[in-house]
């Protein structure tokens, strides 16, 4: 009795052309001299090759099912096989490497062996060098826009992208939603990146992308944010600034505080209200400060009664 190539694939005489080559995929990256190293490995590795030349083949797999394998490396008469049949005889060429090569193609099925910028790690096997070996697609930056009230408290973020991914087939690929979860932390600051690794685009001769998402600030109406400082600027007339006043500003957190302004204010002069800012990101139980800048309103006219007063509440 011949031997089953269809046994040997580990599939039934209905397998259909996906089902031969999802099979021998399996398999022959299972028995690959390169990753098994077991007694009969390679053997197997052998007759897996044959078994998928044959089974590929539409006029070898149709001698075969009619004839078995004596009738398909024996030759069939000419009066059973008709016009375009293999009357000539198959003959395994026996190269189970050029088999496995031809099928994969470009797609190195080993690319965990490479290094992330496509170096090859010496692993002592030096078959599958050249167009074989996969490089990563460069990184997908995207902006990830947050609020001040985002940063302060910290937040989830669920974004929906859209990519390439390769089908069980490993030959076809679709195009599939996907929801990426950020845990936006108190305290992130603009700049900083959140990496998803290998979420771009799949295909069959590349390592997918990463996405990167880099955090951008949104315009506040009231604050501006330096480091884990928080400025505010109070708008106040000349008098006060001379005189001294009081300041209510409302918090990222929604309360009122008052600060009392006793010193003269000058155009480069800065109040500190300590820990009132951002929460630090390494310990958000600490937190920055709140700098009130000011912007002074002059009067735009003086009567000469009032500049003599002001002459002589100014004179040393």
């Amino acid at each position: 009795m011949g031997r089953d190539y269809y046994a040997i694939l580990e599939i039934t005489r209905s397998a259909t052309d996906k089902d031969i080559k999802k099979s021998y995929r399996r398999l022959a990256l299972k028995y690959h001299p390169y990753t098994n190293s077991e007694l009969g490995a390679s053997e197997k590795f052998n007759q897996l090759a044959e078994a998928y030349d044959v089974l590929s083949d539409p006029r070898k797999k149709a001698t075969y099912d009619k004839f078995g394998e004596e009738g398909l490396k024996g030759g069939i008469p000419p009066e059973f096989g008709g016009s375009g049949a293999w009357t000539t005889g198959y003959t395994y060429h026996g190269n189970a490497d050029k088999v496995f090569r031809e099928f994969f193609g470009g797609d190195n099925p080993f690319s965990d062996f490479y290094t992330e910028d496509g170096g090859e790690v010496n692993t002592g096997f030096g078959g599958l060098r050249g167009r074989g070996v996969k490089k990563q697609d460069p990184p997908i930056e995207r902006d990830l826009y947050l609020s001040l009230e985002d940063l302060f408290y910290g937040c989830t973020k669920k974004i929906k992208i859209s990519r390439r991914v390769m089908n069980e087939d490993g030959h076809t690929s679709s195009i599939k939603d996907k929801i990426l979860t950020i845990d936006v932390k108190p305290g992130w600051k603009e700049g900083m990146t959140i990496t998803f690794t290998k979420e771009g685009d799949q295909g069959p001769n590349n390592i997918p992308a990463d996405i990167v998402f880099v955090v951008k600030e949104k315009k506040h109406p009231r604050f501006s944010r330096h480091q884990d400082d928080l400025i505010y600027t109070s708008h106040i007339h000349l008098e006060k600034a001379l005189i001294g006043c009081a300041v209510d500003v409302e918090t990222l957190d929604g309360r009122l505080i008052n600060i009392p302004i006793n010193d003269i204010v000058h155009p480069k002069y800065t109040k500190v209200v300590p820990s009132e800012g951002m929460p630090l990101t390494k310990n958000p139980s600490l937190r920055g400060n709140l700098v009130i800048q000011f912007e002074i309103h002059f009067p735009e006219k003086l009567s000469p009664e009032k500049k003599g007063l002001i002459k002589q509440a100014l004179t040393i």
